[in-house]
């Protein structure tokens, strides 16, 4: 689904990863984050996709930067991270970026 953002401006979080082949309960973990992270204040949406060869993209929108800085500090999240490192994927790249334009189409 394309998340409904709100009025500008707000901050996208961009997480491009490459699933590691033998990442066994890696769904379960991404699964719980996505239940926390809408939790969080300041959370707008998420978007989300992995293709067959296990390249992942991840944008989730947030408030502000404040916002996206205490879900990165949250203590679940931390750990979530730290298994990403070790046993999740094979790389990884995190980009933080200020929307300033937006515009739809469709049903969104």
């Amino acid at each position: 689904m394309i998340a409904r953002t709100p009025d500008l401006p707000y901050v996208a979080v961009i997480f491009t990863n490459l699933l590691r082949a033998d990442a066994l309960d890696y769904e379960v973990v991404a699964e719980r984050m996505l239940t926390l992270a809408r939790l969080q204040p300041g959370f707008l949406g998420v978007e989300s996709v992995r293709d067959e060869r296990g390249l992942g993209l991840t944008v989730s929108y947030w408030k502000d930067e404040a916002a996206a800085l205490a879900w990165k500090a949250v203590a679940e999240h931390r750990e979530a991270q730290r298994l990403g490192r070790e046993r999740f994927y094979a790389t990884y790249a995190l980009r933080v970026a200020r929307v300033e334009r937006q515009a739809f189409f469709g049903g969104v």
